[in-house]
């Protein structure tokens, strides 16, 4: 998955899921890493920082 998409697929699982999407993009990278799937592991890795950064710091 190149940069573009990753960026692209964490901007539209948040528009879908909101705050619920990091939490999201964890639980399937424990799954993919579990499943001995590195490279799907290691694509939503990418899309679980993408989304922190999209997300940006929490301000309180």
């Amino acid at each position: 998955m190149n940069a573009v998409e990753v960026h692209d697929h964490a901007r539209k699982l948040y528009g879908a899921r909101g705050p619920k999407a990091l939490a999201e993009a964890a639980e399937m990278v424990r799954r993919y890493a579990q499943s001995g799937d590195k490279g799907r592991a290691e694509d939503w890795r990418r899309i679980q920082a993408a989304l922190k950064e999209l997300i940006g710091p929490r301000v309180s």
